[in-house]
C-alpha cells in the first residue's frame, strides 16, 4: 500500500512509494485523496504517454479534445496550436466552465520544466466556501453567474482585434450557480477568470463582487504551490478547485502532458 501524506492544511496530499498506477488499491487511494485533498502529487512518476494514458483511464473516461486524449501544454507556437489561448491559463480559472458537464479530473505530467518561474497553484474553493460565515453563504446563496471564453481572454488582452473577439465570441456562455451543491451535498464556488458577471446585478457591481470572492478563495490559508521537477505527476479535482500557471519565459522550454477525465455531474 502506497503512503499519503498532506502538502498543506487545507488541500493537497503526496502519494508515496508508487509503483503502479494499474492497481486496484492505488487507484482507490487516489480517488480518496483527490475527493477530500483535491490535488494528489506523485514525484518522480515519469510516465510516458502510454502510461499516463492508461492511469487516467482507471480514473474515468479519458477526454480527447480536438482529436487528441494527450494534450501539449507549451507556449511554444511549434509544440502546440494553443499555445497563444494557453497564456490565459495564468489566471485563476476552473476549465470547462462554458461546457454543460465540466471535467472531473485533470492530470499533467512534467516533461520539461522552466528554469525560472512555471509552478502551478491551486486554491481549495471548497474550503473558502466552508469559512465564511453562515451569514454571507446565505447572501451568495441563489445567485447565478454568467461564464465566457471573452471574459478570460480579456484579462490577458483588453484590447482584442475584431477577429479575437469573434473567436472568442463564437464559443457559446454558460450560466451557473455561483454556488454548486453537489450530489453529495458539498459547496464550493463557481468562479475565476471566466466569470463575467452576477445575473440581475449591475455589472460593474457583480464584478466586484466576483473579484472579492476570488481574493478570498484565492488567500494563502486556502491554497498550495506545486513547483515541478521532471517526471512528476499531478492530478486535481477540476470541479471544485482553481488553478493557475505562474508566470514563466515564453522561450522556455516548459512542456507538460495533460490528460482530462470526464466528468458525470452538471453544473446547477
Amino acid at each position: 500500500m502506497a503512503e499519503t501524506i498532506a502538502l498543506s492544511p487545507e488541500l493537497g496530499a503526496e502519494l508515496r512509494q508508487f509503483t503502479d498506477p494499474l492497481d486496484d488499491a492505488v487507484v482507490l487511494q487516489c480517488r480518496e485523496a483527490l475527493k477530500w485533498r483535491g490535488v494528489l502529487l506523485i514525484r518522480g512518476a515519469h510516465l510516458d504517454d502510454d502510461a499516463q494514458l492508461a492511469f487516467s483511464r482507471r480514473l474515468g473516461t479519458v477526454l480527447a479534445p480536438g482529436g487528441q486524449e494527450i494534450f501539449t501544454v507549451s507556449l511554444d507556437p511549434a509544440k502546440s496550436r494553443s499555445a497563444e489561448y494557453l497564456k490565459g491559463t495564468f489566471e485563476w480559472h476552473i476549465d470547462d466552465t462554458v461546457h454543460a458537464v465540466p471535467a472531473r479530473f485533470t492530470m499533467l505530467t512534467a516533461r520539461h520544466v522552466a528554469m525560472v518561474g512555471g509552478g502551478t497553484e491551486f486554491a481549495n474553493t471548497y474550503a473558502a466556501y466552508h469559512n465564511l460565515p453562515t451569514s454571507e453563504r446565505k447572501h451568495y446563496d441563489g445567485l447565478r453567474v454568467v461564464h465566457s471564453l471573452e471574459a478570460a481572454q480579456r484579462r490577458v488582452c483588453p484590447n482584442p482585434t475584431v477577429d479575437q473577439l469573434t473567436a472568442w465570441r463564437s464559443v457559446p456562455s454558460r450560466e451557473t450557480s455561483l454556488i454548486w451543491q453537489r450530489r453529495d451535498g458539498r459547496r464550493s464556488f463557481v468562479i475565476g477568470a471566466t466569470a463575467d458577471h452576477i445575473v440581475g446585478m449591475d455589472r460593474e457591481e457583480g464584478r466586484r463582487l466576483l473579484a472579492e470572492l476570488e481574493e478570498w478563495a484565492t488567500q494563502d490559508r486556502f491554497c498550495h504551490r506545486h513547483e515541478w521537477a521532471v517526471g512528476d505527476v499531478v492530478i486535481w479535482d477540476n470541479t471544485g478547485l482553481l488553478h493557475r500557471a505562474l508566470p514563466y519565459d515564453p522561450s522556455s522550454e516548459r512542456t507538460m502532458h495533460r490528460t482530462t477525465i470526464a466528468g458525470d455531474e452538471a453544473w446547477t
